[in-house]
């Protein structure tokens, strides 16, 4: 009986052989429902308690079907008129990606080193979308929410693709697009190659990101402050009574993602539109009517900016700490931190301002995605236009990156370096001194030779006695350094 209800049997050919596909199979269809009962639980709860409902269960469904269908980024259509409705709660798709995300790599860690174990990887992605199928041919009829069906079963299949793809890599294996990266670093000319950087640029650009969605969740924050305190809009909403209130609640929780990217496009400078016409920047605001709800009672007053281009000072601190970083890589010849010097020698200031700028060109790149997945639509005509504009809002942090980074990260190569090169009076080609010695001394002695005169004629004036002094000789003497100065 041990024998017949061991292992061995397990890995026999035939239909027990295909087991781990079944079993990786029923994983991609668990966790579908998983993130779908996520949805319908607190929807079907809200149904429940909200006093003459409009529609039976089954409109309760259909609306769990849809918040599931857009957080993966597939667009629906509203009411008779066939209204689109295209903005992604990605709160909902986080939760989505992160769990393909685990479930790709656990049936990959169980299938490393069978035969045909990714296919195992493959089997998720079947599961999930099997159940996208129905959630799709539940909403394909007459309704509120109607699915897209085509558009809806591809928008689906690329993000579970994209998440098991990413989910089943193998443990060390390089970042995605980093072999793209080092090849595009290597391709240019010595003098301007940051060799060895294209893991410090990665880590740079991450630093500057999450130092821009840091800016854009604390504009958020003082935004809710300030309308707490002031009484802002959501009258309509609360007075709905305690149903329509944890709505508005459950649905601003799953949107905070979408609002803090809209609050990083408006502390970077272009802001963002809720209309057609509109916009909602630092310099000025103007707006038309908005629906009611907490989260457009965050807008603020229409108008001109004020003191609200203050918080144009958060993107030039998000550059700081990636500048910080290049500067030390390029102190340590690429290396991640400001060691000993490699053999090869740190990199040019040219090549630290590339690598700055390079860091500056990925932050732009993920502002414009982020920014394109952020907005969307929410209804037909004026509100078909909602959220940051992808080709404002990524130049603007590209340059607003750069622009900071790449200072810093010349003058903190140029302090590394200082110590290795012999102290002040080394070049600054090498790093130790972004002015040459002789060019100071230069300054410093004018500056004794203006204040020498100027207290010259303090004391001629003054009538005071005393042997006159030469204001040249006396600035010479005090130069060290100089022909004529005193030694050091």
């Amino acid at each position: 009986m041990t024998q017949l209800t061991g292992r061995p049997i397990l890995g026999a050919p035939g239909e027990l052989g295909a087991r781990p596909v079944l079993s990786a199979l029923l994983t991609g269809v668990r966790t579908a429902l998983l993130g779908l009962a996520v949805v319908t639980v607190p929807v079907l709860g809200l149904w429940v308690v909200t006093p003459f409902a409009d529609d039976g269960a089954a409109g309760a469904l259909r609306l769990a079907s849809a918040l599931w269908l857009l957080g993966h980024g597939a667009p629906v259509l509203r009411g008779s008129a066939g209204v689109p409705l295209s903005v992604a709660p990605l709160g909902l798709g986080l939760l989505a990606v992160g769990q393909l995300y685990r479930a790709a790599g656990r049936v990959a860690a169980r299938g490393e080193g069978r035969p045909g174990g990714r296919g195992g990887v493959r089997a998720v992605w079947a599961g999930y979308c099997a159940v996208a199928c129905a959630v799709v041919a539940q909403c394909a009829g007459a309704g509120e929410f109607r699915a897209r069906v085509v558009a809806d079963l591809a928008a689906v299949a690329l993000v579970a693709g994209l998440a098991v793809a990413a989910g089943a890599r193998r443990p060390g294996a390089a970042p995605v697009g980093a072999e793209a990266l080092e090849r595009a670093l290597a391709g240019l000319p010595e003098r301007v190659r940051p060799t060895g950087g294209a893991p410090v640029v990665r880590v740079a650009a991450l630093a500057a990101g999450a130092g821009l969605l840091a800016a854009g969740g604390l504009v958020v924050a003082v935004a809710a402050v300030l309308t707490a305190v002031g009484g802002g809009a959501g009258s309509a909403v609360l007075a709905g009574g305690p149903a329509a209130v944890a709505g508005a609640l459950l649905l601003t929780l799953v949107l905070l993602p979408n609002t803090v990217l809209w609050g990083t496009a408006y502390a970077l400078g272009p802001g963002f539109a809720v209309g057609a016409g509109t916009v909602v920047s630092p310099v000025r605001t103007a707006l038309g009517p908005v629906p009611e709800f907490p989260l457009f009672a965050l807008l603020p007053e229409p108008g001109a900016g004020g003191w609200r281009l203050a918080v144009c000072v958060l993107p030039a601190l998000a550059g700081v700490v990636p500048g910080l970083l290049l500067g030390r890589a390029a102190s340590a010849g690429g290396g991640r931190a400001a060691g000993p010097v490699r053999p090869g020698g740190p990199w040019p200031v040219t090549a630290t301002v590339v690598a700055a700028l390079v860091s500056g060109l990925l932050v732009g790149a993920a502002a414009a995605g982020l920014g394109w997945l952020a907005g969307g639509a929410l209804g037909a005509g004026r509100m078909a236009e909602l959220g940051p504009v992808p080709w404002w809002t990524a130049p603007a942090a590209a340059g607003w990156v750069a622009l900071v980074a790449a200072p810093v990260a010349v003058l903190a190569r140029s302090r590394a370096l200082r110590p290795a090169a012999g102290g002040p009076r080394g070049s600054w080609r090498a790093g130790a001194s972004l002015v040459p010695g002789a060019l100071t001394g230069t300054a410093r002695r004018g500056a004794l030779l203006l204040r020498a005169r100027a207290y010259a004629a303090v004391t001629r004036l003054a009538g005071v006695p005393g042997t006159a002094t030469d204001p040249a000789t006396a600035a010479a003497q005090d130069t060290p350094g100089v022909p004529g100065g005193r030694a050091r």
